[in-house]
Order: structure tokens, then sequence, then C-alpha cells
């Protein structure tokens, strides 16, 4: 991976289209009479009008709240342990561990290319935006619609997923200290009221983003200190606690076929499911670029960054995880009483006091990411809604006078993970199969846009942005095209056979559903509204900079 200078870079833009010039200290003749691109460093205002768009929000995030906003919206120390029953339940104890460190890997090689484009185009609407510049002008605005629906679902179903997976901790510490009787808690919560308090959580994670973003810098700094060093701390806690730990050999090499379907290699595949759930959403970052300094550098660096810090702590836990596990697993810890494997974990180590504890910091990471994710889907919806693409759009991309943020976009997300969260009253099966397409949904607007941009690419010109990944952007972008392709087909099948109404993965179905009702729509009547991102030339409304790069 190489850094491109971020001074050699000119841009030529309009509404429709935009062309480089190389800025190699000769005056180039398109650029004529005109003002030359500022550099990056030094103004985040000029390139975004350059790009197309007025700023409209304060740019108060700095680098370090910019990467442990990147670290939390990954959150690994909460979201891990909420998934880490699936990959030990369908393929056994190494496959928690190596399809982690595999899927690590491959998490590098998307983020990576995710930030490239990004970093090219450091807009709130992410990858959604970079499809203007990689598809012909002609093909924008179907591209664009599909691309941006499937981003702004995912990023909704992951904020809904955390909401609930925050009200089933929350109560699953409330059996763990309700005392034990014949294996059963006194109390047990129903479905009702783990959705009771996730819509509880959600209001609290809307209060939050409706807060200035000066005021959401200052929290924001507190989120990757707090995960970090509780992660590694809970880590050492358990492996000094746990009286009774597995072998190295029972965790680094015991791969069963639990799932049922004959195949100790599929199983392992279906495992995959704990790292794509957790380690994902990684343009939620650059959602963040309108309100960041320097945000064409520092949103890749934070993006990568995260990504490592993540991957590496969520090794960690999995490692430790596994060898706290209990000889017979299956039913003491995947099928623990308190409804969560690791607070049984986190119980069988430190008693129902030191567990409540570990359990507390888990619940925490979980409740940032929650909140960093809920951020990010609001402002993928105020750059949705600023290029026409929601009902009453107007009224969701106005940003809020007292705080300067899309206030009434904070609560449109809220209310939409709200209602997807009642569907869990009346079925378990069904806000499963919803919450299941976060990752896919997520993965795949990425991989479209880097499908585009290679298929496009003699068509298309793309003005790189301070970060590249050089020679190895080609390969590892068709390396990403096809992991993400791959898993996502294994990650829509059923995790157990014989395949019953209970166990069935209905999110193939709930995926079909959305796919036909956004196309739909698109044919009803939005293909003769929608245009695409509503970018336009802006440089009259902002001071020339560097006048004298071209004299």
């Amino acid at each position: 991976m190489d850094v491109a200078p971020p001074y050699n870079r000119a841009e030529k833009h309009d509404s429709t289209t935009t062309a480089a010039a190389a800025t190699d200290g000769k005056k180039p003749q398109s650029f004529v009479g005109r003002p030359p691109m500022a550099s990056i460093e030094d103004d985040d205002e000029r390139l975004l009008a350059r790009i197309g768009y007025k700023q409209e929000l304060r740019r108060e995030f700095t680098k370090w709240s910019t990467v442990s906003y990147a670290i939390s919206i990954l959150g690994v120390l909460g979201s891990q342990p909420a998934t880490y029953g699936v990959p030990i339940s369908v393929g056994g104890p190494a496959t928690a561990v190596w399809a982690w460190f595999v899927g690590s890997i491959m998490a590098m090689v998307i983020a990576s290319c995710v930030a490239e484009l990004v970093s090219a185009y450091p807009t709130a609407g992410g990858m959604y935006f970079v499809t203007k510049h990689v598809v012909p002008e002609k093909h924008v605005a179907i591209w664009a619609w599909i691309i941006g629906w499937c981003n702004f679902l995912g990023q909704a179903t992951g904020v809904a997923s955390l909401a609930y997976t925050i009200g089933q901790m929350i109560l699953a510490g409330a059996s763990m200290n309700s005392g034990l009787e014949d294996g059963t808690y006194a109390y047990s919560p129903t479905a009702a009221q783990t959705v009771l308090v996730a819509i509880l959580v959600l209001f609290i994670f809307g209060a939050i983003c409706s807060l200035t973003t000066r005021a959401l810098h200052r929290i924001v700094l507190w989120f990757a200190p707090i995960n970090i060093l509780a992660t590694i701390a809970i880590c050492i806690a358990l492996l000094v606690l746990t009286p009774d730990k597995r072998s190295a050999k029972f965790v680094f090499t015991d791969i069963e076929d639990y799932s049922g379907w004959g195949s100790r290699g599929f199983s392992f595949l279906l495992g995959f499911l704990n790292v794509a759930w957790v380690m994902t959403d990684y343009d939620g970052t650059t959602h963040m670029s309108e309100e960041t300094h320097d945000a064409a550098v520092r949103g890749p660096l934070a993006i990568r960054l995260a990504v490592l810090v993540s991957g590496v702590l969520g090794w960690l836990l999995n490692i430790t995880f596994t060898f706290c596990l209990t000889p017979t697993y299956m039913d003491d810890i995947v099928h623990s009483p308190t409804g969560l494997p690791v607070a049984q974990i986190f119980l069988n180590a430190g008693g129902r006091a030191g567990g409540t504890a570990m359990l507390f910091f888990v619940i925490l990471v979980q409740f940032f990411t929650g909140a960093s994710a809920l951020l990010a889907n609001a402002r993928m919806t105020y750059a949705f809604a600023r290029d026409e693409a929601l009902p009453f759009s107007r009224f969701w991309s106005k940003v809020n006078t007292t705080t300067g943020t899309p206030v009434n976009a904070v609560w449109l997300v809220v209310f939409f993970c709200c209602c997807l969260n009642l569907i869990g009253i009346g079925s378990t099966e069904t806000i499963t199969a919803i919450f299941n397409l976060c990752a896919p949904c997520l993965d795949l607007s990425y991989i479209a846009v880097l499908f585009a941009h290679q298929v496009y690419a003699d068509k298309v010109q793309f003005i790189e942005g301070p970060f590249t990944l050089g020679k190895w952007s080609k390969p590892l972008n068709y390396l990403a095209i096809s992991w993400v392709l791959f898993i996502s087909v294994v990650l829509f099948f059923p995790t157990a056979k014989p395949v019953t109404a209970t166990n069935m993965n209905y999110a193939i179905v709930v995926a079909a559903f959305v796919g036909l009702f956004s196309l739909g729509w698109w044919w009803a009547g939005a293909r003769h509204k929608y245009t695409g991102p509503r970018t336009q030339d802006l440089m009259h409304i902002v001071g020339e900079s560097e006048p004298d790069e071209y004299a």
C-alpha cells in the first residue's frame, strides 16, 4: 500500500462529470482560467465544494475521535460475545478461533478497498456517493439507488440488532442475579420484554446522536480506550479465574459437524457468521466525513487501523472464551439458562458478582457500538435524502439550526429500527432473519461499487485520493468481490439440518422481499425523479486557495 501526496490532485468538476490532470508543475490546459484543487489537509470545505456539495455540518471530529469512532463502530467486546455461540454450536471450538482469524484478514482486504475509494470522495454518503464516479453517467441513477438502499438497510438492521442484543444482555444479567433453582433461573425474560428494552435503548441512542458534533467528538473520544482496556482486562480475568480450562489442542484443532450438514468443512464455513456480523460497516467512518478534519486522509487511516485493532482483540477474545469452555459446553454454555453463552462463561469464572461486572463492560461497549452505528446510519440517511431518494426528503435532510446536525434523520432511523424490533414480539425467527441481513447487505453494497470500479475503469476516469493501494488495487478488489459473494451465499444457508420452520434461515426471504420492493418502487416512479447524487458546481461560493500554484 502506498499513500499518494495530497497535493498531487487536481479536478475539474461540474454536476455530472469529473476529469483529472496531473499537477507536475505545469499548468494543464484543462485548468486555464480555473482555480486549482486545494490541498486536502488544509481545506476540507473546498474539497467538498469541488466534489459538489455545500458544507452544512461542522467539522469538529479530530484524528483521535475519528479513530476512536472507527474502532467503536466495530465494537468487538460488545458484538463478538453476542454471536460467539454460533461458531461453537455449528463447528466446534476451533471454528470460533480460525473462522475469526481468516475472516479478519478478509475484512482488512475489503476495508482497504473501501478506504481507497472513499479517500477520493469523502462525503456523508460514503460508498453510495462514490457510485457517481465509477459508473457511466447514464447508469448512475439505478446503481446509486440499489447501492444506497442496500447500504441504508444493512446499517438499519445492524442498529436494530445491536439494540436487541443489548436488551438480551441486560436481561441475561437480570437472570444471572435472580437465583438458580433446578437448572432454571427465577427470572426468565420474554420476547416482549427484550423488545421493550431494545426500544428504550434506541431512544437513548437517538438522544445522544442528536447532540452537536463537538459534544459527540468529546463523547466518542472515550469509546475506543474503554473498549481496548476492558477487552484486555476481561481476557486476563477469565484466564486467571476460570478453574478448569481446556487444552490448546481442544482450542486450536477441534472442529466438529454440529450443524448436521454432514461436513466439517461446511460447518466451519457457517461459523463465519460471527466475524461477518461483527467486522462490517467499514464505511461507517466515512459517513462522518463532512464532520471530520482532513477526512480524505484520516478516514481511510481510521478504517484500516480499526479493522486491525478489532481483528486482534476479537481473536484474543475467541481464544480466551474457548479456553474457558466446559467439557460439556454444548449443554452448559451453548444452552445456558442465561440465554447468552458468554454470560455463562463469565458466571463460571467470576461468580455472580464478577460475572455481572464483566457483562456490564460488554453491554457498555455494545452500547458504544450501537450509538456509533446509529450515527453513521443517520448521516447516510441525511446524504440519501439530500439527493431526493426518500419520501419527504427535504424534511429528512434538514440540518437542525441549534445543534448543526441532521436531527430529523436521526429520529427517522430510530423510528424505523423500533418498527423492526417490534417484529421480535411476534416472531423470533423473523427478527433473526432481518438482523442477518446486516452483513450481506453492507458487504454487497461495498463490492457492487468495487465491481463497477473495475468493470468501467476504461470508461470512467477515477481520480485517486491521498490513500491508494497502487499496483495491489485491482487484485485486492477482485479478491474482496470473490470473498463477499462466496461467504454471502454460505451465510444465507440454515445453520442446522434437518431444516425446520424454527431453524430456517429466513434472511434470503426477507432479502428477496426488500429487493423486490426497492426495484418495484424504482420502476413505479422513482426512476422519473431520482437522478443519483445531486452535486453541483459550488466553487464560486468558496474563496480561492493556493492561487500561485499554477501561476
